[in-house]
């Protein structure tokens, strides 16, 4: 019985984490998946790079401390955004981070 109770404990916990996931703001760079940090189009800047890119299916990303996070939703404003270094805030999981917020950084 003890057991039982402290397997529902356990499955209550990762439920209630799941469900009050808090967003994060990250700041880093809008890139596409096949340049990431690097872009080699040496005729383009890194925006018209991403757009490029973008245009022809590949995903939009953040390059934030290093890491790569997959960006889903919001594909406009990732557009509009491509090249620049923001304020990207959303929900993390693993490596991939569902857009609510974008804004550019207060200078």
């Amino acid at each position: 019985m003890k057991a039982r109770i402290r397997a529902l404990a356990v499955m209550v916990a990762f439920w209630s984490a799941g469900v009050m996931a808090a967003d994060q703001t990250l700041t880093g760079v809008v890139s596409d998946s096949l340049c990431g940090a690097k872009h080699g189009m040496a005729n383009m800047s890194d925006r018209d790079c991403t757009q490029m890119c973008a245009a022809q299916g590949a995903q939009y990303v953040l390059i934030s401390g290093g890491k790569v996070y997959k960006l889903t939703n919001r594909a406009g404003d990732l557009k509009t955004h491509a090249g620049h270094t923001v304020d990207l805030t959303g929900e993390v999981k693993k490596d991939t981070i569902s857009v609510s917020k974008i804004v550019m950084p207060k200078q």
